[in-house]
């Protein structure tokens, strides 16, 4: 039998308490943001750049100008780029609900196309954003957060550690010891700790594939159960878009929220270097040249505008995984009024 599209009107009937849901939890999460002095703005979703991150992949499409000459575009997959012009422009407390694209993902906890809540606080330390987040996951729930035989309770205190350390308790890898001084990284070195505690890889894989490896296989299934967990200071390396921790170079002020098991949000102490950022950018693209044989441009404006913006913070949530896992609905599809066809 074939499964009731969305719209059929049965299948509506189940969907819409969940809807009626997320209609509440955006509003409530809006009044606190108005709350704490924050402009709500709508980025554009038509850029010239989707974002200059490896393994995210864009949505292309060609914009005709009057002369009839066509430009390739792109649909952004985060708000990032056209937020931090903001912030240069002198606005200090933003945020915005936009719709963003990102292809080659959908299953239970990706959709082609979803609401991203991002917001940025100038002048105050990234941990601010921590906050941020535990008060929203309360605002939210009415009960424990659910994903399949995972929960959390909003009502706890969060419990915050470092990659190093969730490495090393949950995968038995001593992380630390594959980066030098300066954060650069040894993929043999990550590989041979990788054999001694029995998990698989492949041949010739990046130090950044490794990672990625083990943090998917052995660490993220043991984040955010009982309480939120702030995963934090992440290694410079994987995070091209944040400033570097002034204790340690090789790690960088960037966190990612998990809760049941799920990555809600990620966030950063914002680099506002444009020489380091373009660096950045060019080694991300590089890795996305080999790996899947297509690059994005840099988008140079951006990076004019990084020059002028002051020291701040900021952070991207899922909102409809928040939604998800506050209603424990079975996929972040459930909770979207009109899924991507």
């Amino acid at each position: 039998m074939t499964p009731k599209q969305w719209w059929h009107p049965t299948r509506h009937a189940d969907r819409r308490p969940l809807l009626l849901a997320r209609n509440r939890i955006q509003a409530a999460i809006r009044g606190w943001l108005e709350g704490q002095g924050f402009i709500e703005v709508d980025p554009a979703a038509l850029q010239v750049s989707p974002g200059n991150e490896a393994h995210l992949h864009a949505f292309s499409t060609t914009a005709i100008g009057n002369d009839g000459q066509g430009r390739q575009m792109y649909l952004h997959t985060s708000p990032e780029f056209a937020m931090k012009r903001l912030l240069a422009a002198g606005e200090t407390r933003i945020h915005a609900f936009s719709h963003v694209w990102r292809n080659r993902e959908r299953g239970p906890l990706h959709a082609p196309e979803f609401t991203m809540l991002e917001w940025y606080r100038v002048g105050e330390p990234y941990a601010r954003l921590m906050e941020d987040i535990a008060a929203w996951v309360a605002l939210a729930a009415t009960g424990p957060l659910r994903f399949r035989d995972r929960t959390c309770d909003p009502a706890l205190p969060y419990e915050r550690v470092s990659v190093a350390e969730a490495f090393a308790s949950f995968a038995g890898i001593d992380l630390p010891a594959t980066m030098n001084e300066a954060g650069e990284t040894d993929a043999a070195a990550l590989a041979a700790q990788m054999d001694a505690v029995g998990i698989s890889h492949m041949a010739g894989e990046s130090w950044s594939d490794l990672f990625s490896r083990v943090l998917s296989g052995r660490v993220e299934p043991h984040l955010g159960l009982g309480r939120l967990t702030v995963l934090d200071r992440y290694p410079a390396a994987e995070a091209a878009l944040a400033r570097r921790c002034e204790d340690d170079p090789r790690v960088a002020e960037r966190f990612e929220v998990y809760a049941c098991g799920v990555e809600l949000a990620n966030g950063f102490g914002e680099l506002t270097d444009p020489v380091e950022q373009r660096k950045r950018f060019d080694e991300e693209m590089a890795i996305k040249a080999r790996v899947y044989g297509e690059t994005y441009p840099v988008d140079d404006d951006f990076l004019a505008a990084l020059a002028l913006m002051p020291p701040a913070c900021g952070c991207a949530l899922g909102f409809d995984r928040l939604v998800m896992l506050a209603t424990g609905a079975p996929s972040v599809e459930a909770v979207q009024w009109v899924p991507a066809g």
